[in-house]
């Protein structure tokens, strides 16, 4: 055994040295496999320098080699698996915190989106506002019909923007948790003939057959009257706006396994398959395979109706899923049945 200081600490490194080397190989070999393997590899190289630095210097035939490699096996037995569960862990943790700054980056791009749309789209009806005021105003506009037509419009560009506020506002108590719902037991059909008679003006004007298909039976859930009616018409809206001439757009309702449904189908072009996974994003209105066909002259939404439809199922414990079929897609919404 090597009395001096500087020839033990040579030895020590020229044994321990390639353990750690062989060690951070192995944890490079296993960096794509799970954490816990990692954090076992970790714990396991200081154990075996250790190990391998005491052999080195003392000698496989030393008195107390026996003692010191027991008491290493020990210390590794008991580190070893608790590093394990503690990679196992932090994996979980990790994997969350991933999960919550994906949520939070999709989120602050959705804002993004949600500002840039809606600056838009209030900038376009505020202009035609403020220039047919301009022109009532300065008397270029005259005639008692030419001046009923711009009060019409404006009229109409009012309401729009009234109804891209609500949207915000609803959107704005959905994104804070403040949507408070008065839930109450209702028939599920008695909502959907509301949306019907509701909407039946604006499939006329489009040209697209609306229609429905109940049981005789009551659907019975625990909803906000208002809410999902809002949802219910936000589909129908939405289905009517991205139909062509000619076509159909079909609600339909029934129960099964507890659940209520409801389905909102349309012979539109669908939806591409890469805007499925964020159709319902606050703003996000998709390619131009789904814009609006729908008559002229109709206007187009905010772009957070099915935003607003997600929010309002998810705070009545609902679900709301879309797909698509041959021809068009399907959105359907379930509510648990109220319990006998």
């Amino acid at each position: 055994m090597p009395e001096d200081a500087g020839e033990l600490i040579v030895l020590t490194l020229a044994c321990t040295v390639p353990v750690v080397v062989i060690g951070a190989l192995v944890l490079r070999a296993t960096s794509n496999r799970s954490l816990t393997t990692s954090m076992a590899v970790l714990v396991l190289i200081p154990t075996l320098s250790a190990l391998a630095g005491i052999v080195g210097v003392s000698g496989l035939m030393s008195n107390g080699l026996r003692r010191t490699a027991i008491v290493l096996a020990v210390v590794a037995a008991v580190t070893v698996p608790a590093a394990i569960l503690l990679g196992r862990e932090q994996a979980r943790k990790t994997v969350w915190e991933k999960q919550i700054r994906e949520q939070e980056r999709s989120a602050e791009r959705s804002r993004r989106e949600l500002v840039a749309w809606v600056s838009h789209d209030l900038r376009t009806p505020l202009a035609g506002i403020r220039a047919m005021a301009e022109a009532l105003s300065d008397g270029v506009v005259s005639s008692q019909t030419d001046v009923a037509r711009y009060a019409d419009q404006i009229g109409c560009e009012t309401h729009r923007l009234a109804a891209m506020v609500d949207d915000l506002f609803e959107m704005s108590k959905i994104n804070a948790g403040a949507l408070r719902l008065e839930l109450e037991p209702v028939d599920l059909r008695e909502l959907i003939d509301e949306v019907l008679a509701a909407n039946r003006p604006s499939a006329d004007r489009a040209r697209v057959a609306l229609d429905a298909e109940q049981p005789e039976s009551r659907i019975e859930v625990t909803a906000s009257d208002r809410a999902l009616t809002r949802v219910l018409t936000n589909l129908v809206s939405n289905a009517i706006a991205h139909t062509p001439p000619g076509g159909q757009v079909s609600i339909s309702a029934g129960s099964c396994d507890g659940h209520a449904w409801a389905r909102v189908d349309d012979t539109g072009p669908g939806i591409a398959e890469a805007d499925l996974p964020r159709i319902f994003e606050v703003a996000y209105r998709g390619t131009s395979a789904r814009s609006p066909v729908a008559a002229a002259g109709t206007p187009t939404g905010s772009g957070m109706g099915l935003a607003i439809a997600a929010g309002l199922m998810a705070a009545h414990r609902g679900e709301i899923t879309v797909e698509n079929r041959d021809p068009g897609c399907r959105f359907e919404v379930r509510l648990p049945l109220v319990a006998n």
